[in-house]
């Protein structure tokens, strides 16, 4: 195998974006753990039911949204329904599948738990780049999605 290793420029940014994927997830669910009592995975599933049609979707939809196995989703959804924060039903267009729903105290957690989180991205990412880097970031991520995740399963435009 011919192998095309990274030039010195390639490596910086390589190293420095990896040192990025470890590090934030951290930050981000110490903040969560400490603030609402979540892991950033239960408020990702907790945010991504927040955003859908009457708060619903179906489990195997959640799952691809939210790039997990449906065995991991259904233990984070079990806990969550035991707090009281989603609830599941059988799918009435299709009997052999499952919704979960966000309750009304689940929305209240996430809308409780929003302003923290969108504080922590600010301080830990956008305050740190220009209005141009943040354009160029959202650029960037774009380009590295569509090659990770090319049916934009994951990484839907919430504009869109």
């Amino acid at each position: 195998m011919d192998v095309r290793w990274l030039d010195d420029r390639e490596r910086v940014a390589w190293v420095r974006f990896a040192a990025v994927m470890e590090l934030l997830p951290g930050v981000l669910d110490s903040q969560l753990r400490r603030d609402a009592e979540l892991t950033h995975f239960d408020y990702f599933v907790l945010a991504m039911l927040s955003e859908a049609p009457e708060r619903t979707r179906r489990m195997t939809q959640l799952a691809a949204q939210t790039n997990a196995t449906l065995p991991r989703l259904s233990h984070v959804v079990r806990r969550l329904e035991e707090r009281g924060l989603i609830e599941r039903f059988p799918c009435p267009q299709d009997a052999r599948a499952t919704n979960a729903r966000l309750t009304d105290a689940g929305w209240d957690k996430v809308r409780a738990t929003a302003p923290g989180h969108v504080a922590t991205v600010r301080e830990m990412v956008i305050n740190a780049l220009t209005d141009e880097q943040v354009d160029q970031l959202a650029e960037i991520g774009d380009a590295i999605l569509a090659k990770l995740d090319p049916e934009r399963r994951v990484a839907a435009d919430p504009e869109a």
